[in-house]
C-alpha cells in the first residue's frame, strides 16, 4: 500500500495557500552538520509565490538563512482525535489533521527599507479583517528594533498537502468527522487556556 494514502494528499496549491494564510505560524527547519535548527515564525505568502519572514539576529538559525540554503517548512491547521462514536458505521479511532509541508531555498534580504516595509505589510496582513492596529512607518520602537531583526524570503521548491479528514469514509461519516474537528478545536482551546493561563 502506498504511503501516505492518496486520499489524504491534497495537491491543490490553492488549498495549501489557504492553510498558510489562515495558520501563518510556521515551523521552519534548517540542517547544519546533521544538526537540525527549528524556529517557529509567522510567514506571509506573497503573490509572487514566495514566503516572507523575520528572525531575531541572535537566533542561531539566522546565520543559516543565507543565499540558497535549504529549509523545510510546516504549517499546521486544525487537528483532533476522532472517536468511532461520531461515525454511523463501525470504525476504529483515528486522528484527523491538516498540514502543509514545504521545501524551499532561503535567502537573507539585507535592505533595512525592505525590512521596514515588510514589517508594516505583515502587521497589516495579521491585523485583518478589523485592522485595529496600524504599524506606522515612523514608529520609533520599530526603528530601534530594525538592527535586531533579519528579513528573509523563501522560494518554494516542493509542496505537499496532508489533509487527513476521514475522506475514505461514507459522506455522512465525513460530515460528522468535520463537525467533530470544529467542535473539538473550539472546546480544547478554552479548556487548555483555563488550565495554563
Amino acid at each position: 500500500m502506498k504511503y501516505p494514502p492518496k486520499h489524504h494528499q491534497d495537491n491543490d496549491i490553492n488549498h495549501m495557500i489557504e492553510v498558510i494564510k489562515t495558520y501563518p505560524l510556521a515551523t521552519v527547519i534548517s540542517v547544519k552538520d546533521n544538526n537540525p535548527f527549528i524556529t517557529h515564525l509567522p510567514l506571509v505568502y506573497r503573490k509572487d509565490g514566495k514566503l516572507i519572514g523575520h528572525i531575531d539576529k541572535f537566533n542561531p538559525q539566522a546565520e543559516l538563512f543565507r543565499a540558497n540554503n535549504d529549509v523545510t517548512i510546516i504549517f499546521s491547521g486544525p487537528q483532533c482525535y476522532i472517536s468511532p462514536s461520531v461515525y454511523t458505521t463501525t470504525q476504529l479511532p483515528t486522528w484527523n489533521y491538516i498540514k502543509v509541508h514545504l521545501k524551499g531555498t532561503v535567502k537573507a534580504i539585507e535592505s533595512k527599507d525592505a525590512l521596514k516595509e515588510s514589517l508594516i505589510k505583515m502587521t497589516k496582513f495579521l491585523e485583518q479583517p478589523e485592522h485595529n492596529y496600524i504599524l506606522e512607518p515612523d514608529n520609533t520602537k520599530m526603528e530601534r528594533a530594525l538592527d535586531y531583526i533579519k528579513m528573509f524570503e523563501i522560494t518554494i521548491t516542493h509542496w505537499e498537502g496532508k489533509f487527513k479528514l476521514s475522506q475514505d469514509k461514507k459522506p455522512r461519516d465525513i460530515a460528522n468527522a468535520k463537525a467533530e474537528l470544529i467542535n473539538t478545536n473550539q472546546k480544547n482551546i478554552k479548556v487548555f487556556l483555563e488550565k495554563v493561563f
